[in-house]
């Protein structure tokens, strides 16, 4: 009868498990959904932004303007900035992105640059400061769907760094959202701003809908939505100091949308790792209870034997 208690016990603390697994998957569903919303707010002021630097661009060569953030100037070091999760319980979502840095770190390093890190998480903080790697600046704390106000603090430390000139060239490493059960590391130049991909985004936007019952994410191309400036259009400052206004908006943006896609990837990751679980869970409870079937049978098979051989014995 103690092994039927522990089977018991086990059942019950399995079943437990599964109520909150799936408690933490259906919260994650809900922020992905706040996530793609808040996508969807940002995105006309996107768009508007870039109908004007497009329109400077058309009439003037950014080469040739007097803009810090444009300037390509010969790279002696780099700094990384890595986007990972506060938390864990998301599958191998900060394992992949410390994996893609330690690889481009090492590429780099092998190339002759000096390289260091600013760090968004705390799991990319714990793992690269119990490693000794060089990090400048670290960021913890976050909100679960990424607002406005924090991409501008990230924005502001690292565009500080480029302007003073203690780093040539910041590279983001964060992680692409997909669709619900895929998504992946990758690695993009952040400063230098590059002049060409300012009239050509080619970011996604997702859309989480419900089919039969199940989520589902649709995936559209991003197309400014915004119509096109006039033509005769005049500016009354000069273009240097309008672009010197407006691609530091323009850079917080695009911070802006690598902290939204990697918060997206993270809680589809969460989504789907507490999925698994409660499949697990559930499938393991329908095991310990057939294993119980079976005891229980033996404990009564056996009683019965031993009132069967007792009867005899009179």
């Amino acid at each position: 009868m103690a092994n039927l208690k522990e089977i018991r016990d086990r059942i019950s603390s399995v079943k437990n498990t599964r109520k909150i697994t799936e408690a933490m998957r259906l919260v994650a569903a809900a922020k992905v959904r706040r996530a793609q919303e808040q996508v969807l707010r940002s995105r006309p002021f996107a768009d508007r932004l870039a109908r004007v630097l497009e329109n400077l661009q058309s009439r003037m060569r950014f080469e040739e303007a007097d803009a810090p953030l444009l300037e390509d100037r010969p790279v002696q070091s780099i700094t990384l900035l890595v986007v990972s999760a506060d938390r864990g319980l998301c599958g191998g979502y900060n394992a992949n992105i410390i994996k893609r840095t330690e690889l481009r770190f090492a590429e780099l390093k092998q190339q002759g640059y000096n390289v260091d890190l600013v760090l968004i998480g705390r799991k990319a903080i714990t793992y690269f400061q119990n490693r000794r790697y060089p990090v400048r600046a670290t960021f913890t704390g976050l909100e679960q769907v990424p607002t406005a106000s924090e991409a501008m603090g990230i924005s502001n430390e690292v565009l500080a760094e480029f302007l003073s000139g203690s780093t040539d060239r910041v590279e983001i490493i964060f992680t692409k959202f997909i669709n619900l059960v895929s998504s992946r590391p990758v690695s993009q130049t952040l400063l230098p701003l590059d002049p060409q991909g300012i009239a050509a985004p080619d970011d996604e936007i997702f859309r989480l809908t419900t089919r039969e019952g199940r989520l589902t994410v649709e995936v559209g191309a991003a197309a400014n939505q915004q119509p096109p400036l006039p033509s005769d259009i005049v500016f009354e400052q000069s273009p240097d100091q309008l672009l010197n206004a407006l691609l530091p908006l323009y850079l917080e943006n695009q911070l802006l949308r690598s902290l939204q896609e990697a918060a997206a990837s993270e809680l589809a990751s969460r989504m789907t790792a507490m999925n698994n679980a409660s499949d697990n869970a559930k499938a393991l409870a329908k095991t310990l209870t057939l294993d119980y079937n079976k005891a229980r049978q033996a404990a009564i098979t056996q009683e019965i034997l031993e009132v069967v051989g007792g009867a005899s014995a009179m």
